[in-house]
């Protein structure tokens, strides 16, 4: 496949999740709640999976190439462009987004606009350290279920359905905590939009997400391994 069109489909891809995940909780979110903010998630990643999964993984969040490239899925030259597509895609869902919630008398992004934070922008006002923590595990788990769930031993077929259920219960866990991201690309689109301490607090949701699929991306291979 031409890279060229792995990225666009990483593009759409990223866009949908943006649109789908976060639209639900800018748009929906009093009327869905944690549930269904979570299962929106976690929904987009399945959809996706079958629509461009055979195109180009799917990945969709750099944190995921990331890990794939350190398990050695992904070839070197093609990590800084995906990486550079989703946060593109990313962006123009939180543009698309941007401009439908404006639609509303007294919307301002800067109220977080589903944006990731710790602290006293944390959704239940956890620490700093709480969000490290449960970022950078959550994204480990998250990338063994990815690794486990395309592995050639693994029952052919039910790789998406793992792996939107797996970033919808990562959802359910850490919404409370950081509004989760395990995905820097979606955390950057909203921190431009909602901008001000979302920015200064950007750099947690990028470093322990890519920490956490380094580390999966470096064990699962190990662990799959059957000597």
């Amino acid at each position: 496949m031409q890279l060229s069109k792995k990225l666009a489909a990483e593009f759409l891809g990223t866009a949908w999740l943006v649109l789908g995940g976060c639209g639900t909780a800018v748009l929906a979110g009093k009327g869905v709640g944690l549930l269904g903010i979570s299962l929106a998630f976690g929904l987009t990643v399945v959809t996706m999976a079958y629509a461009i999964g055979h195109i180009s993984g799917c990945h969709l969040n750099p944190a995921v190439s990331v890990g794939l490239f350190v398990a050695k899925k992904l070839p070197a030259n093609e990590l800084v462009a995906y990486i550079g597509a989703q946060i593109a895609g990313a962006l123009a869902g939180a543009g698309i987004l941007f401009v439908v919630a404006s639609g509303v008398d007294g919307f301002s992004a800067a109220d977080g606009f589903a944006s990731n934070g710790f602290g006293q922008h944390s959704p239940a006002q956890f620490s700093m350290l709480a969000g490290l923590v449960i970022e950078a595990v959550l994204t480990f788990f998250f990338l063994v279920i990815i690794l486990g769930s395309t592995h050639e031993r693994a029952p052919a077929g039910f790789a998406p359905l793992a792996i939107g259920l797996g970033l919808a219960l990562i959802h359910l866990i850490s919404i409370p905590v950081t509004n989760t991201s395990v995905n820097p690309a979606r955390s950057i689109s909203q921190a431009v939009f909602a901008g001000g301490p979302y920015l200064g607090q950007l750099w947690l949701f990028i470093a322990a997400p890519i920490a956490g699929a380094a580390a999966a991306g470096l064990v699962y291979p190990w662990l799959s391994r059957k000597e």
